[in-house]
């Protein structure tokens, strides 16, 4: 029988000892120069050390003008001695219990925050729909900075491959550039790249064929994709099936199904400042607590390669009963990890038998400092930036050796990371102008 402390071996040949893995969540631990440092080491290391049966790493950019925020990793040319060693030293920490580790490839597009780069490459010039002034103005690639991506990706493969990492996970969710090509709302070009899905999917194509032909047998390639954007006019989930029809021709090793973004950020179970499109959840899946499940459950009739999951699992009932069903192949686990690492090895145990649920005491609402009469656009803003935030400051705290604190405030997070964001910003931008070693 089937359950979370059953191995999976992947077409690729990497074998997974237990099916919880440990989705991609954003560290910002870089140095100013985006180099892998000791508290991604100190991280990962906790990670292993809690049980975990796969890691997948935060978002490691192929292009340092275009981060989702400072403070990520990227490989966007041959890396030095230092950084070849540095990914090395990761590599070692993250696969340190046993579990193999996958490095999650992405390029932010059009959400680049306004502080990196005020004019982001983009598949067009259609700005993201949110209040504030947290991102710029985009411009439309030319096409052979669309190939520079690609290119870029392979590199990214290579390295990772050669420093120790089992494979990668191209990121194709959550609104960052792939994604951005697949959405015909973000999507409006008339060249090979956009028009009919076919052509709206060719990045994601040529990226997955790349990092396959860079990586070589044996070298797992992954895809994270989103079930639908919640856009009305947006990447549908009848997009995503024919996406996965065409990712079952390139030999995709594993497909982990989420959804939407910046915009609509469902990945959070959270509302965007539009109603979403999402089509009404079955009450038998809101009580089996996944976000995703119903769509995963019409991709594993295409899908011809593992599927895993991410959003919402709580319960290790719900776990188990989603793998034996075949609805999922892997279960996804982030935020709770944030606050306690070592959850899997109690949950696989029978130590436990839920994780901690965390949202509800991070909702901002109409604070003192936001006022009552704040526009509900602003608090929805900053609810999930400021949740994003709380999570974050776990991570660096358990890179810097210490040990989350549960009780840290929302508000208190979300002015601590954009402080730190600043300084942080201002460190990054005095080393790609020379001006730190």
């Amino acid at each position: 029988m089937t359950d979370i402390t059953t191995p999976l071996t992947l077409p690729s040949g990497l074998t997974i000892p237990n099916r919880l893995v440990k989705a991609a969540m954003t560290e910002g631990l870089a140095d100013a120069r985006n180099r892998a440092t000791e508290r991604h080491v100190e991280l990962y290391k906790r990670w292993a050390d809690g049980g975990i049966g796969l890691q997948i790493t935060g978002n490691v950019q192929v292009d340092r003008h275009h981060l989702e925020k400072a403070g990520n990793v990227v490989i966007d040319g041959p890396p030095s001695n230092e950084e070849v060693a540095a990914l090395a030293a990761f590599a070692k920490a993250a696969k340190s219990g046993g579990a193999p580790v996958i490095m999650q490839i992405s390029h932010a597009g059009r959400q680049t925050p306004i502080a990196i780069n005020e004019r982001p490459d983009a598949p067009s010039s259609v700005a993201l729909d949110l209040p504030g002034k947290f991102f710029g103005q985009p411009r439309a690639m030319e096409d052979d900075e669309i190939t520079r991506v690609i290119a870029n990706m392979a590199l990214a493969t290579q390295v990772a491959r050669d420093t120790g990492f089992d494979g990668v996970q191209v990121h194709a969710a959550h609104g960052y550039l792939i994604s951005q090509f697949l959405n015909p709302l973000a999507n409006k070009r008339t060249d090979r790249w956009g028009g009919p899905l076919e052509n709206r999917a060719r990045l994601l194509r040529e990226c997955v064929a790349a990092a396959r032909r860079a990586g070589g047998e044996g070298f797992t390639v992954a895809v994270k994709l989103n079930s639908a954007d919640f856009q009305k006019g947006g990447f549908s989930h009848e997009d995503c099936l024919t996406v996965v029809d065409m990712l079952n021709e390139l030999g995709v090793d594993l497909l982990e199904i989420s959804g939407g973004s910046y915009e609509q950020p469902k990945m959070m179970n959270q509302e965007g400042m539009k109603p979403s499109e999402a089509p009404k959840v079955r009450e038998s899946t809101a009580k089996r607590e996944a976000y995703f499940l119903d769509y995963a459950r019409s991709v594993k009739t295409h899908a011809k390669m593992p599927v895993m999951v991410t959003g919402g699992f709580r319960s290790r009932a719900a776990m188990d009963a989603a793998l034996l069903a075949g609805e999922a192949d892997l279960i996804g686990i982030g935020r709770p990890l944030c606050v306690e690492p070592d959850l899997p090895k109690r949950l696989l145990s029978g130590g436990i038998d839920t994780l901690p649920r965390f949202e509800d005491q991070l909702r901002l609402g109409p604070t003192p400092l936001l006022g009552p009469n704040s526009p509900i656009g602003l608090i929805k803003a900053l609810n999930g930036f400021g949740s994003m935030a709380w999570y974050y400051q776990h991570l660096i705290a358990m890179g810097n050796g210490s040990d989350p604190d549960p009780s840290l405030g929302v508000f208190t997070a979300f002015r601590r990371d954009q402080a730190e964001q600043a300084a942080r910003t201002k460190l990054w931008k005095a080393a790609l102008d020379g001006k730190v070693a």
